[in-house]
């Protein structure tokens, strides 16, 4: 049977995929809208309560600014989102902003946009998750109360189901994404029906409230609160730049698919997002940075929910199914606005590990077909952030959207430069007339999110948005000194023009053996069918009995194999044994050096705590050596039995399996003696004899 990891795996991962069925994974716009921008939909459900809360600061007065704060995000929104559906025209690599800013403004401009995004991603699930939490505590009293708890579970859930693979995610987060747009949609519709068909006077839990201003507001200072409050409600924009991203993950058409997805979300977003700042002002809904302060009068022990959870239960009533319903389903696709990023994140450090960008591991795909170890990388760093801040979103938001308004400037100039230099070239004026209306889009698009960066910076970099740009900075060095580092061992292996490699000398073997069995004659075959120039068998005299027992055991058997014996008055093994490699290394610098160095294959993970430690600090030395082959030479204990079935395992989920064949251990040649036998029934010799 399989072990239990390999089954842990399989629960919760599924069965590989082979590489040949990615297409399988590709996505439809019905798939593809819930998978990439769960994320801008479900910012409807903590923005209003971002331009609410900053705007109570003036107090209760203050709230007639809303619907405008409203319609200036929206402007922002649509134009981001006309502009994006040029960039994933002009490039559908799935690069996004990165390839965008590489390619039009230089490899530095590209890295810029891609640690802003990194860190955004990083960010758009801590914000979401604990978004998510905030509204389910607001009817659920044991969610508030394990907050952290609660996020970190449900980040760890949305990992299992995204390394499940991206299509397979995708459907089960395609109907909790459609069932919030039409819970939000038939709450608007009702409430608007209510009000202006109906006549009732419908009024928030929260509209009778008495709050006071938390600090006096005028001039300069009001206008400062309606930029803080603009940039905060602006996080609704975020998850955008996703499907540029993720334009490789579409079916074909592949633009066009995705282009006519960018249009579906912003259209969905901008009309939930209007009709819930219109219902709140048609409500009296009010919403306050600081409850315990600001709340001058009200009822006893009140406490305040969040907006969707206040219109619902002014729409429907307090006690009422469906405003259970709204808070399920607004936390729930809060949580699962987390995915865009799952799907982002991991293509984009794919994108960036493929440039020697990221470490070349995150470019590999897992058993599914995904990413898995950028998703894995995600979670772990969401989660530290939720930690960190203990799940507060309005702690995290300050924090958010300074990455992502970095990316959306960078790349729209990016498209700029990327219009002009074809329009240097293209002479066919319906081509030159199509090129040029881009380029007008992308330029306001460039101001708009220009200005909008603006005015983040000035209105956020104190409250934590100074973290964001830390972060992004040190991923900018980090990631400039890697692709250094790829770039100088690149040279270093960079054979020169018409040059071959150079035949060594001669090849000198030495055996290392800590007493005369089976294993050793088994390294001195396996030493020999290599047919070395020159062989030896070496030993450590760190107790002189036993090595006169092996020196007469040696000699009685006749072995045609001279045995060298090193003297280590301070019962050193390493040491003495690197020198000795030296030694021979120096009478012939020409000549390479193969050590053959015995371990241990173990079954169970206690036994690497008793076997080949010693021998691993040997190889660990012996690979800085120049001219030395380090090889070695495994035997199985009888525990490596079970683990044969792990391949039958792995062949089992490719195909039909033949059936396992049990060879003797009578049939197999000799084996070497572990190095690292530090146990006194192995001889007290070799690597593991040393006491350090």
């Amino acid at each position: 049977m399989a072990s239990p990891t390999s089954l842990l795996k399989r629960l919760l991962v599924g069965r590989p995929f082979r590489s040949d069925r990615l297409q399988h994974t590709l996505l439809p716009k019905r798939i593809a809208l819930p998978v990439f921008a769960s994320d801008a939909l479900s910012s409807v459900a903590y923005a209003p309560d971002e331009i609410l809360l900053t705007l109570s600061i003036a107090g209760a007065s203050a709230y007639l600014f809303s619907p405008w704060i409203a319609l200036a995000v929206v402007v922002v929104m649509l134009t981001v989102v006309a502009s994006y559906r040029q960039n994933v025209h002009a490039y559908p690599s799935g690069g996004g902003d990165y390839e965008v800013a590489t390619v039009n403004l230089g490899p530095r401009a590209g890295v810029g946009v891609a640690s802003a995004l990194l860190v955004d991603y990083v960010l758009t699930v801590a914000v979401s998750v604990s978004s998510g939490v905030a509204n389910l505590g607001s009817v659920v009293p044991f969610v508030a109360t394990h907050k952290v708890l609660i996020a970190v579970l449900a980040v760890v859930l949305l990992t299992a189901m995204n390394l499940r693979g991206l299509r397979e995610s995708g459907t089960a987060f395609a109907i909790p994404t459609y069932g919030f747009v039409i819970v939000i949609g038939a709450m608007l519709l009702t409430g608007l029906i209510r009000i202006f068909v109906l006549g009732d006077d419908l009024r928030a839990p929260s509209a009778d409230l008495v709050i006071q201003a938390e600090h006096s507001v005028t001039g300069f200072a009001l206008v400062f609160l309606l930029l803080r409050t603009f940039s905060s409600g602006c996080a609704a924009l975020t998850g955008v730049e996703a499907i540029s991203n993720g334009v490789p993950a579409f079916k074909a058409p592949k633009s066009r698919n995705a282009a006519t997805t960018l249009l579906l979300l912003g259209t969905i977003a901008v009309a939930m997002l209007v009709g819930i700042i219109w219902l709140s002002r048609l409500t009296g809904l009010q919403f306050v940075e600081d409850p315990a302060l600001q709340i001058v009068a009200g009822p006893e022990g009140y406490v305040q929910k969040t907006v969707t959870t206040q219109l619902g239960e002014t729409v429907f009533g307090s006690g009422s199914v469906l405003l259970y319903v709204v808070a399920g389903a607004t936390a729930l696709i809060l949580f699962l606005a987390a995915n865009t990023a799952f799907n982002g994140f991991p293509v984009l450090g794919s994108i960036l590990a493929q440039d020697r960008y990221l470490p070349r591991q995150l470019h590999t795909r897992g058993d599914r077909l995904a990413f898995s170890n950028g998703i894995v990388f995600l979670a772990v760093f969401a989660i530290v952030l939720i930690v960190g801040f203990q799940a507060e979103v309005t702690r995290l938001i300050q924090l958010y959207i300074v990455g992502v308004f970095v990316s959306f400037t960078l790349s729209q100039a990016g498209m700029i430069r990327h219009w002009n230099r074809h329009l240097k070239t293209e002479r066919d004026p319906q081509a030159r007339r199509r090129m040029l209306r881009s380029r007008a889009i992308n330029t306001f698009g460039m101001a708009m999110t220009g200005a909008v960066l603006v005015v983040v910076l000035v209105t956020k970099f104190l409250l934590g948005a100074w973290i964001a740009i830390a972060a992004m900075a040190v991923i900018y060095v980090l990631m400039l000194a890697i692709r250094r580092h790829y770039d100088r061992v690149a040279d270093e292996l960079t054979p020169p023009d018409g040059g071959r490699a150079v035949l060594p000398a001669r090849n000198h073997a030495v055996v290392l053996v800590s007493k005369l069995h089976q294993p050793t004659l088994r390294a001195i075959a396996y030493a020999r069918a290599t047919r070395p120039d020159t062989l030896t068998a070496v030993t450590v005299n760190v107790d002189d009995k036993d090595t006169r027992d092996l020196q007469e055991e040696w000699e009685r058997r006749e072995l045609p194999v001279p045995l060298t014996v090193i003297d280590s008055p301070y019962r050193e093994i390493t040491r003495p044994i690197l020198n000795y490699v030296a030694g021979v290394r120096r009478e012939s610098p020409r000549d390479v050096v193969t050590v053959f160095i015995p371990e241990y294959v173990v079954g169970r993970w206690w036994e690497n705590l008793l076997h080949n430690q010693s021998a691993l600090r040997l190889k660990g030395r012996l690979l800085f050596e120049p001219g030395v082959m380090v090889t070695s030479v495994p035997w199985q204990l009888e525990s490596t039995a079970s683990k044969n079935l792990d391949r039958l395992d792995a062949t089992l989920s490719r195909g039909p399996a033949r059936g396992p064949r049990v060879v003797p251990r009578s049939t197999l040649p000799p084996a070497v003696p572990p190095l690292g036998a530090d146990e006194p029934g192995e001889g007290g010799r070799g690597a593991g004899a040393r006491r350090d």
